[in-house]
């Protein structure tokens, strides 16, 4: 199976770029992974994951009730994609998902979409939290068990 493993976040962002530094980890782990690191979104993201057969996305998360490095894992029918929108600017993920089936791409037909529960995401610095930055080894085991990669 063809599997794409995508980080997504803002490496300058503190606990934003968490997405990307599991990836990297992932990738340490099994240098045979394709993974690749961006800070892009929406319909952007089609350049990277059309003609996948599966994707793995990790990405940070802010809700108010998680815990620090709590790992939510999403599937795309989780999430609503838009029934309207006017621009290609602020699209989510699963209307790019939509976008992409109707001009009749090659999209990943298994999707895992891993949101890491974050602190500070607005201060500018290139590592994570302390209390997250040791959750790390963590959530990528839990990655790579519950992927079996």
């Amino acid at each position: 199976m063809n599997t794409l493993i995508l980080g997504i976040g803002n490496p300058i962002l503190s606990d934003d770029g968490i997405g990307i530094k599991v990836a990297r980890k992932l990738k340490e782990a099994n240098p045979e992974l394709e993974v690749e690191e961006t800070s892009e979104a929406g319909i952007a993201l089609l350049d990277l994951i059309v003609g996948y057969d599966k994707l793995i996305i990790i990405d940070s998360i802010k809700t108010e009730q998680g815990n620090l490095g709590e790992l939510y894992k999403l599937e795309l029918e989780d999430l609503r994609p838009a029934k309207d929108f006017s621009s290609s600017h602020g699209i989510d993920i699963a209307t790019a998902f939509e976008v992409g089936k109707g001009l009749r791409c090659q999209m990943p037909q298994c999707v895992s979409i891993y949101a890491v529960e974050v602190e500070n995401n607005t201060t500018f610095g290139e590592e994570c939290t302390e209390e997250l930055e040791k959750r790390i080894p963590q959530i990528t085991k839990q990655i790579i068990e519950e992927e079996k990669l």
